[in-house]
């Protein structure tokens, strides 16, 4: 595992130190230990952990987003969130999550690898969007969650302050999600900068990161509820689309 991160932070040209090899093979350890009682991931193996998990994640660093506030939503198990924050200990890093075990895991790990600067947010993310400790309080939001990008984006762009960045980690189809979420994300204060090609090192696997700066403000009334979200696209919403965005 050790040889795999050595070559695969090489491959995406990012530094790692000794101690920030062994934080992340205790990271596994601990994630196969207590998957066995809480339905964390799906991969156990630890060269899989080492590619799939912790490689994939760290490429987000490659998308060259400046800032130390950054939050992870919908973290699960801590992919990206914690991944970046052991490789860039400098960060101030929020996990949010809806489900208490996987934030328990990742209390418990964070005390395990001696990491500061972690907060814990048990939340759904269009709950979450409106607290006012939380809204545009990010200098970058990242997910790696499966969510299609224009529902993901209503989730995640209100907690990126003006000139920040949001972060979505994708599929191969991220340039017809792109396309599909431009006016949604238009209406929420963002604009799509970059899509960029990610190869997960040791891999075949391909995929893209949407980079969405976030140049206004969110209108208030957003986000909305996740099913409202799918029923209604964004731009269908009357009281929305008939005011301009601040």
């Amino acid at each position: 595992m050790r040889q795999i991160l050595k070559d695969g932070f090489i491959e995406l040209g990012l530094s790692c130190s000794e101690l920030q090899l062994k934080q992340l093979e205790k990271y596994a350890e601990l994630l196969v230990l207590r998957n066995k009682s809480v339905n964390l991931t799906g991969i156990t193996d630890l060269r899989e952990i080492a590619q799939k998990h912790f490689l994939d994640s760290a490429s987000a660093l490659c998308a060259g987003a400046g800032g130390k506030r950054i939050i992870d939503v919908g973290t699960g198990a801590g992919f990206p969130g914690l991944v970046l924050k052991i490789l860039r200990p400098e960060l101030e890093l929020t996990l949010l999550d809806s489900l208490n075990k996987r934030l328990d895991f990742l209390r418990e790990t964070v005390d395990a690898l001696s990491l500061d600067n972690v907060t814990f947010i048990h939340s759904r993310a269009e709950d979450g969007g409106h607290r006012k400790e939380l809204r545009e309080s990010f200098d970058i939001a990242v997910s790696r969650a499966v969510a299609a990008l224009p529902l993901l984006s209503e989730l995640c762009l209100p907690f990126v302050s003006v000139g920040g960045s949001f972060l979505a980690l994708k599929g191969p189809a991220a340039f017809e999600e792109a396309e599909n979420a431009a006016r949604a994300i238009t209406i929420l204060g963002g604009e799509i900068k970059e899509i960029a090609d990610v190869h997960v090192p040791g891999t075949e696997l391909e995929h893209k990161i949407v980079v969405i700066k976030k140049v206004r403000h969110t209108p208030i009334k957003l986000p909305r509820k996740p099913a409202l979200i799918s029923k209604n696209p964004i731009e269908t919403c009357y009281n929305i689309t008939k005011r301009p965005v601040k």
